[in-house]
């Protein structure tokens, strides 16, 4: 239920998403032209939007709400600032391809997906700067963890924040969002660190958020 439909949200709202995921897309463009050519980095970013694609796509029916993994920790730590228009991209084939989510609501359902995405990118780059480990992949692992849960919190939060603005019909909607997602914060805390600390013994350049360190 991270992925909020069509006419559900008010106008100013629904327009006040579209302007933030625009400007946080050109700016992460901008930014990563900046560091270096972006055709570059399209491999890993589309195998990375297909990931986040499929995984949250699949959704388990619970209650009055769904389940599902979500990957933001994941895109941010692989992909950095380039997660957020990954995240979009990801979401523009959800809704046209399958009708999961909506189309007025890409611009609110994309700051709930990709701004944590973001949060774990600068969490995650900054943890392997500052804490000292002889083990890299240990270290990695355990702040993918860490941060691979942090971004569910993270994303449930800024969902219920907008279903909030619709007032107390809404607060079953808000409590069933938060009750649910308790288990996919563990999972995706124990996938996230699985999967950063595998790819920091085998080829750790993929992850971005290591700031430049290798092996």
């Amino acid at each position: 239920m991270v992925h909020i439909s069509d006419g559900i949200l008010s106008l100013p709202v629904l327009a006040a998403g579209w302007a933030i995921t625009g400007a946080l897309i050109a700016i992460a463009l901008w930014w990563s032209k900046r560091k270096g050519s972006v055709v570059e980095e399209i491999p890993k970013l589309s195998v990375m939007t297909a990931a986040f694609f499929v995984a949250s796509l699949i959704h388990l029916a619970v209650g009055p709400t769904s389940v599902h993994l979500i990957l933001s920790g994941l895109m941010g730590i692989i992909l950095g600032i380039l997660a957020y228009p990954a995240i979009f991209i990801g979401l523009v084939l959800q809704a046209f391809l399958f009708g999961h989510g909506g189309v007025t609501v890409l611009g609110v359902n994309t700051i709930d997906m990709g701004v944590p995405a973001l949060v774990a990118y600068g969490i995650f780059k900054a943890g392997n700067k500052l804490i000292p480990s002889k083990s890299l992949a240990s270290k990695a692992g355990l702040l993918g963890a860490l941060v691979g849960g942090f971004a569910v919190v993270l994303a449930v939060s800024l969902t219920a924040g907008m279903l909030f603005t619709l007032g107390k019909e809404y607060e079953w909607a808000i409590k069933a969002l938060i009750i649910y997602h308790i288990p996919i914060i563990v999972i995706e805390g124990v996938i996230v660190g699985s999967v950063v600390a595998f790819l920091v013994k085998v080829k750790p350049e993929l992850i971005e958020g290591l700031g430049g360190e290798k092996g």
